[in-house]
């Protein structure tokens, strides 16, 4: 196996592929590279060399500085898309709704409104699954959150709107809203805003109102549950799914394994007429660039320019700088710069044309690779994106996280150290790619295993565990 590979010809670095001169996946100048002149990865600037670096050198945080604190002056140059795919009309097993959206699970959710009822929600689920085999559903999912109570203007709608779009998720077939009373979050209002909704599917408590707030959840989850057992799965065109797009704990291998092989399925999901979606922006800043190149007319081009600058403005707003990033965990893993970073993770969008970008809580109008606002918060970012009713989430890390959505996870490892030390929390290992095997094979094992999980054939490695966590963007005062 090679020591070390070079990404592009342009670059003026290589990537260790072992531990060697440098850590496994930082990088080694390739060439002697002065103070002042541009480090070259992915054939992209990533950053300028701080001091003068002599060929075979490590390269990093000590020697190369970020150039993101310009202010840069976008334009739109459409970029020629490439798709290899064919449409081939793939088919695939889901639960059809009565919105006409489709569901790749058939789950039962615990929806709180306010985050003080979280220990009574958890005792509810656990008494229920304790009560009953769940034969005929997926799993009972307790939605726990601290969020509900103590806010105001739009910071409490927007907790309102994204408790909304989860109640509405197509992977719930049936789901208890339990309300405490008080709370700012109100139930009736809650309800009126879910519009036409299946009241056999969709029922709600107020604890305050019942004199055993236990047994009568249980009670309505029951009513549900009955509901429920009737759903059966159906053949449907790919075009009925949505895939969202994310990686956390990235390290330097991350752009060249696991972000490429998911941009691989996510450019054949559009070509057969689905949609994905791509977050995380400002892991964005340093490749926005290239992504507005990509957009399918000037409209898209300039909403782009508006999610990068507004999340740009948001930074400011808080004083802070837009490219503190990476983390430490990224560094130490041979990420160097946000722009080393957003190469990297721009990736995962494959090299599909951009057909919309969405604010929090849209839902995909346009099939075809969309952008959505968000920041790179794994948890945060992967909430968003269920809101947006992506019913399955490619999720690529390089450090490992036991996180998992409450929409199935699909964990890919981009080195096999990782994998083979954490096989409780990864599903898939692009590592290979390293080691013995091509592109092409990953994606027709990846590509199986995801068509298995969307089947319900193959439970990932969060639902196993049963890890469900969501967050929500908080941008307001706590009263």
């Amino acid at each position: 196996m090679n020591k070390y590979i070079k990404l592009n010809e342009k670059d003026n670095v290589l990537i260790a592929l072992t531990n060697d001169i440098v850590p496994f996946g930082h990088k080694i100048a390739s060439i002697d590279i002065k103070a002042g002149e541009k480090i070259y990865k992915y054939g992209y600037p990533i950053g300028v060399a701080t001091k003068d670096i002599k060929k075979n050198e490590h390269v990093h945080t000590h020697n190369i500085k970020t150039l993101l604190d310009e202010e840069p002056v976008y334009h739109y140059e459409k970029a020629v898309i490439e798709n290899k795919f064919s449409f081939d009309n793939k088919k695939v097993m889901v639960y059809k709704r009565s919105n006409n959206k489709y569901g790749i699970r058939n789950n039962l959710l615990i929806l709180p409104l306010v985050g003080c009822i979280n220990s009574t929600v958890n005792r509810i689920k656990d008494e229920f699954i304790k009560r009953n085999n769940l034969d005929g559903i997926d799993d009972v999912i307790a939605l726990t959150h601290p969020y509900g109570c103590s806010q105001i203007g739009d910071d409490m709608l927007f907790t309102k709107d994204t408790l909304l779009s989860i109640a509405k998720h197509p992977n719930f077939g049936g789901v208890l809203i339990v309300s405490l009373g008080c709370e700012n979050n109100q139930l009736e209002p809650f309800l009126k805003s879910l519009k036409d909704y299946d009241k056999k599917r969709i029922k709600s408590i107020i604890l305050q109102n019942s004199k055993d707030e236990i047994e009568d959840s249980l009670e309505l989850l029951n009513e549900i549950y009955q509901e429920m057992v009737k759903d059966k799965r159906a053949e449907v065109p790919l075009s009925s799914i949505t895939l969202g797009l994310k990686c956390g704990g990235s390290d330097g291998l991350s752009g060249i394994t696991a972000n490429p092989l998911v941009g691989i399925i996510s450019d054949y999901f559009v070509k057969n007429n689905a949609s994905s979606l791509l977050t995380e922006v400002p892991e964005m800043f340093g490749a926005e660039q290239l992504l507005m190149n990509r957009c399918k007319d000037e409209s898209i081009y300039n909403k782009t320019v508006d999610l990068i600058n507004n999340f740009k403005t948001y930074y400011k707003n808080h004083n802070q700088v837009c490219y503190e990033n990476p983390s430490p965990g990224n560094k130490e893993g041979g990420i160097t710069t946000l722009e080393d970073k957003s190469l990297g993770c721009i990736q995962k969008g494959g090299y599909s044309e951009i057909v919309d970008v969405l604010k929090e809580n849209q839902k995909v109008v346009n099939k075809g690779l969309n952008l959505l606002n968000g920041p790179g918060n794994d948890i945060v970012s992967t909430t968003n994106l269920v809101c947006s009713d992506a019913q399955l989430i490619l999720f690529t890390t390089g450090r490992g996280t036991p996180f998992g959505s409450i929409v199935p996870t699909v964990k890919i490892s981009s080195n096999s150290t990782l994998f083979n030390k954490k096989e409780r929390w990864i599903d898939y290992n692009a590592g290979d790619i390293i080691d013995n095997k091509t592109f092409d094979s990953a994606f027709s094992e990846l590509l199986d295993l995801v068509i298995k999980t969307i089947n319900g054939e193959y439970k990932t490695k969060n639902e196993i565990n049963k890890l469900y966590d969501i967050a929500i963007f908080k941008d307001g005062v706590t009263l």
